[in-house]
């Protein structure tokens, strides 16, 4: 692969970051092995994308979200033009990892693991380095930054690691995480992160339903009108609603970077 051209080709597309890892420098405990997905897989070119800062830091939840929506609509249209430049160009198979949904909704991981941490994927390819929140802190962009990645049969030798240590272990994260889901250092207390990041998913549905369902006709009648069940139903078209960026949002790598 001419990864400067291949490299290239994705800032043309609207990519902030790109990198390149070979598949066994990518290393993630929790995630399948990648060649559940491409059998061949020999690296991995991973992508990211900027958060707005203005959006970060808006106190307006749907304005933070909208500019979400909007890294995470384009990335997934160009993981699909990168995918099929790869193909097309080196007529190899290629497999595009999205930054979020479709995941895998069994009962065993409920979306909680991706079919690639896409996290463990940057850090490979050069594009970052874990801090305290457990989010990825790039040279450039700091936190405010969101991946996917291409899985290849091109073998690459991995672009060079991020050696200068980006978090300071301020814990500002920590302190201003009102799920209280990073108090675990090295863990994010997931279910925690998602009660109060995504209130409209399914584990909030499921509260609304139970409550409902177990309420008299005067209550049910009270919970039609109850803000949750709008947006419950806005969710549903919407996808995945985030409604928390503190731990971006007060990061000062994101500030520094």
């Amino acid at each position: 692969m001419d990864k400067e051209q291949t490299r290239q080709f994705g800032y043309e597309l609207g990519a902030d970051a790109i990198g390149f890892a070979a598949v066994e420098d990518y290393q993630s405990k929790k995630s399948p092995d990648p060649r559940t997905i491409l059998p061949g897989v020999k690296s991995l070119v991973v992508l990211g994308y900027r958060e707005l800062d203005g959006a970060v830091e808006s106190e307006n939840t749907r304005v933070s979200f909208a500019s979400r929506m909007g890294a995470m609509e384009l990335s997934l249209k160009n993981n699909y033009l990168m995918t099929r430049y790869i193909e097309d160009h080196y007529q190899v198979k290629a497999a595009s990892i999205p930054a979020s949904y479709p995941l895998d909704m069994s009962l065993e991981v409920m979306g909680l693991v991706g079919d690639v941490s896409l996290r463990h994927a940057a850090v490979a390819a050069g594009l970052g380095v874990f801090g305290r929140h457990n989010l990825v802190i790039n040279p450039r962009f700091g936190t405010r930054i969101i991946f996917t990645a291409i899985l290849t049969e091109l073998p690459v030798d991995s672009d060079p690691s991020v050696q200068k240590e980006l978090c300071d272990q301020c814990n500002l994260c920590v302190e201003a995480c009102p799920a209280q889901a990073l108090d675990k250092e090295g863990e994010t207390d997931m279910l925690r992160c998602l009660k109060v990041s995504q209130p409209y998913g399914i584990g909030g549905t499921l509260r609304y339903l139970r409550q409902f369902i177990g309420a008299s006709p005067e209550e049910q009648k009270a919970l039609l009108k109850d803000p949750r069940l709008l947006h419950i139903y806005q969710a549903q078209f919407i996808g995945f609603q985030y409604v928390c960026f503190k731990c971006m949002a007060v990061c000062p790598a994101c500030i520094e970077a």
